[in-house]
């Protein structure tokens, strides 16, 4: 897994990891070194879990719903904390808009039964703050940590580079090279290159979503290929290669060998994605980063040094496109 790295705070004086792209542990709540990183939950998995741990731990069945008992033809009355825990596990934080010392911040709020702390990070593709609470923590010590850190946040939200919308006359790039966005309303076909241009057909209310469908092929088309290519020299063979438009990672390799990368490196440098593309084929041989991984992957790139640094440093650019 190739993570996205964001803007965060990074408290403590913990080495980076191996994967040096890596997205650093977000801003928590009295966090020590290295501490801060989070994981991903479904919203099933994570009340069912959350539930089960409460009620194993308040000496009750794990089972979910509460069963009620009868001894001696009395039936016991029923813990009524446990809807207070699918109220709490089952709860709905909608994004909003909040007025910081510094002016309105869009902010998501995230619920992570994996979660030590209250944290904060900045989620470069919307522009926004996303609060990961704990599964027992409450909207309070969320807003208590963000209000804490705002001048942070701002900071880092004013440090965003500027976002790009898919319009006529807009520059994107493509493997790297600028590309003019030309509306060609009487052109046949759906979009095309043609002379450093993106010359886009129709009418205008399409042309963004024509011209994400044209990027989405052509990483599809091109990153397919590399895939294809690198699988070979090792002899392995994913079981599907999937593009998707995520905001944490740039590619992942699933336990059963399924490939998933972000659309969005096609508009990166040819280096950088001939990097991703390796990392994530090594990962069908090595489900780690132990150093036979690394090895593997300077096999199939000899890129690793310099599209690490070039995420880091302008990959947040990709997520601010469209």
């Amino acid at each position: 897994m190739i993570a996205i790295t964001v803007a965060v705070r990074q408290l403590g004086s913990r080495g980076l990891n191996p994967c040096a792209e890596s997205r650093l542990p977000p801003l928590v709540a009295g966090a020590r070194p290295g501490e801060g990183c989070t994981n991903r939950w479904s919203d099933a998995s994570r009340r069912f879990r959350f539930a089960r741990q409460n009620l194993t731990a308040r000496g009750r069945d794990a089972d979910w719903p509460a069963v009620p008992r009868v001894r001696g033809g009395v039936q016991e009355p029923i813990d009524e904390s446990i809807n207070l825990l699918r109220t709490h596990a089952m709860d709905d934080l909608q994004p909003e808009t909040l007025a910081l010392p510094s002016g309105p911040a869009r902010v998501k709020w995230r619920r992570s039964n994996r979660a030590r702390r209250v944290s904060l990070r900045i989620d470069p593709s919307g522009g926004a703050v996303v609060v990961t609470l704990p599964a027992k923590a409450t909207r309070k010590a969320g807003m208590a940590l963000l209000m804490g850190h705002a001048d942070w946040v701002a900071d880092r939200l004013a440090a965003l580079p500027e976002a790009i919308v898919f319009a006529d006359g807009a520059i994107v790039p493509i493997c790297g090279m600028p590309h003019r966005i030309r509306h060609a309303p009487t052109a046949r076909g759906a979009a095309f290159l043609l002379d450093q241009e993106l010359h886009v057909t129709g009418a205008a209310e399409f042309l963004p979503r024509r011209v994400r469908d044209f990027l989405r092929h052509e990483a599809r088309r091109r990153l397919g290929a590399l895939v294809a290519a690198k699988a070979s020299l090792i002899g392995v063979t994913p079981k599907r290669v999937t593009m998707k438009d995520t905001t944490s990672r740039w590619g992942s390799c699933a336990p059963d060998t399924s490939l998933a990368l972000s659309w969005r490196l096609v508009m990166a440098p040819a280096f950088v994605q001939d990097y991703v593309v390796a990392h994530e084929v090594a990962h069908l041989r090595h489900m780690n980063h132990k150093p036979k991984f690394w090895a593997l992957v300077d096999e199939l790139t000899p890129h690793t040094k310099t599209a690490i640094p070039w995420l880091r440093t302008e990959g947040a650019r990709l997520l601010r496109i469209g």
